[in-house]
């Protein structure tokens, strides 16, 4: 007994200082790499995914759209379409397959830097920013208040540092730019001068779209140069639910189209409210006005890059309050994935929308909940994945920081486990069993460990005592301090000066930095 417990010791003080060791060698293998395949999770059958489809065209070619911008109305029945006899735009089955077969499957959202581009497609997921909060969890005073242009411009900057945000959506609203003009100009500034991976952006009027593209383009050093690598999408809404056109997200989407910029069509229905309560009704519902918004997109341009959006909301039905995190919600967006995927078009749900006010348990299990059901859903772009807090209400900056750890472990699921003579180890069990019988320390082990597993910054796994050394910080609270390292580092030169200056120049730029 007395041999067997030294023989134990002996191995603990080994394990212990081969630990320590192995803490300090950076990482040499990204164990969660964004863009894994996903799929696994489907929560609708087959026989489910036919049905709703099914009613989706049955919608759109025995009930239609409403309030149709006239120009739409012409190209549209030019294809097949008609007007019923209350004036209703109608789609028969044949006209909306033939768009499917037709439209974009695969396209590259760029970033300004090319290490950064993301191709939209297929069943590779990423998960990346949205949102427009108009209140910010100050890291300061830990209360909300008005979200300002700063902020958007920091938020911009740790999304660019942060591993798992793949591209950056205005998060919030700069709420200190009244004119509706400044906004959209000043909106994009902050988001050229925080990152250069891709960006998304929307616009208040068609005529702003313009103005904005001449910025991408004095950014990138000429004329033209936007429509040669895209790396700004648009975000429109071009259906108000339930079944009615917004002749104004119409209009930007036709500006956009003129200089390539892809559309991000989002749908963005409300359980029990403008859509059905029951869950297939509702994505019966929206899957008919994502395709209106497909088709609309398609019949001025065929085969245009959009991103099939969409978004069913929950509303707690018992106050009428809009739910961002929950279990329905989490289930409705996977599978809204799911079905986006078996018509081979890029689709884009949301995601991590905590109703939880501060970085809590709530916060964590509504997200965590969410970004792992799409994830695994296959769901290409994930949005509001990032910081979204209060119902999309407010936008923390610790709690970027904890999602991005979080999002980690999602990809890491999404990953699987890989089955091959080397990882399962029959060589490796042969030495534990035949020599020091345990596989510390081993080279199967060492191998196992900076590839198999995630080790997380944030979370705490030591031990009480080991926990109140630093101080007994907690996740927010290490958070902090992350985020404010970032910040306190120098402005990244995302303009070089010259450009920066010709912005300056021809628009009224509200960032000083």
């Amino acid at each position: 007994m007395n041999g067997g417990s030294r023989r134990g010791r002996r191995g603990q003080i080994r394990s212990r200082e081969w630990m320590h060791e192995l803490r300090s060698r950076a990482p040499e293998f990204d164990v969660c790499p964004a863009g894994p395949i996903g799929g696994q999770y489907k929560p609708l059958s087959k026989r489910d995914i036919t049905s709703i489809y099914d009613c989706a065209l049955q919608i759109l070619e025995e009930t239609g759209m409403a309030q149709c911008p006239t120009r739409l109305v012409d190209n549209a029945c030019e294809k097949g379409a008609r007007t019923n006899d209350i004036g209703r735009l109608c789609f028969p089955r044949p006209m909306i397959e033939d768009i499917i077969d037709q439209s974009c499957k695969t396209f590259v959202l760029h970033g300004r830097d090319s290490r950064h581009d993301i191709e939209v497609g297929g069943s590779a997921v990423y998960f990346g920013t949205g949102g427009a909060a108009v209140q910010t969890l100050d890291p300061q005073t830990a209360n909300y208040r008005p979200s300002t242009l700063r902020d958007l411009y920091d938020f911009a900057r740790l999304a660019d540092s942060l591993k798992n945000v793949a591209w950056f959506t205005r998060c919030c609203v700069a709420t200190d730019v009244v004119d509706p003009f400044d906004l959209d100009v000043n909106t994009a500034y902050a988001m050229l001068r925080g990152t250069r991976k891709p960006i998304g952006t929307s616009f208040f009027m068609d005529r702003h779209v313009a103005p904005v593209i001449e910025m991408f383009d004095l950014a990138l050093g000429g004329d033209g140069y936007f429509s040669k690598q895209p790396f700004c999408k648009v975000h429109i809404s071009p259906v108000i639910s339930p079944l009615r056109y917004g002749e104004d997200a119409f209009e930007v989407a036709l500006e956009a189209i003129k200089y390539g910029m892809p559309i991000n069509a989002i749908i963005v229905a409300q359980s029990g409210a403008t859509s059905p309560a029951t869950l297939a009704g509702m994505l019966a519902a929206t899957l008919a006005e994502t395709l209106a918004a497909l088709t609309m997109v398609n019949v001025f341009a065929p085969g245009y890059p959009m991103i099939f959006s969409n978004w069913p909301f929950v509303i707690d039905l018992r106050i009428g309050a809009f739910a961002g995190g929950g279990g329905d919600i989490a289930l409705l967006n996977a599978a809204s994935a799911q079905l986006t995927n078996h018509l081979g078009l890029p689709s884009g749900v949301a995601a991590c929308m905590a109703d939880a006010k501060v970085p809590n348990a709530q916060m964590g299990f509504e997200k965590a909940l969410s970004a792992l059901a799409t994830g695994l859903s296959g769901a290409n772009m994930i949005y509001e994945s990032s910081g979204m807090m209060a119902s999309l209400l407010g936008v923390s900056f610790e709690s970027f920081v904890i999602d991005d750890e979080m999002l980690s472990h999602v990809y890491r699921m999404i990953r699987g486990i890989e089955v091959n003579q080397e990882t399962l180890g029959l060589d490796a069990i042969m030495n534990a069993v035949t020599g020091e019988g345990h596989f510390l320390g081993g080279g199967h082990t060492l191998e196992a460990m900076q590839k198999e597993y995630f080790y997380p910054e944030l979370a705490d796994r030591e031990s009480p005592e080991a926990w109140k050394l630093p101080g007994s910080l907690n996740i927010q609270q290490k958070a902090h301090l992350q985020v404010e390292e970032i910040l306190q580092q120098d402005s990244p030169g995302y303009l070089d000066r010259a450009a920066d200056q010709k912005i300056r120049d021809r628009f009224r730029v509200l960032l000083d930095l």
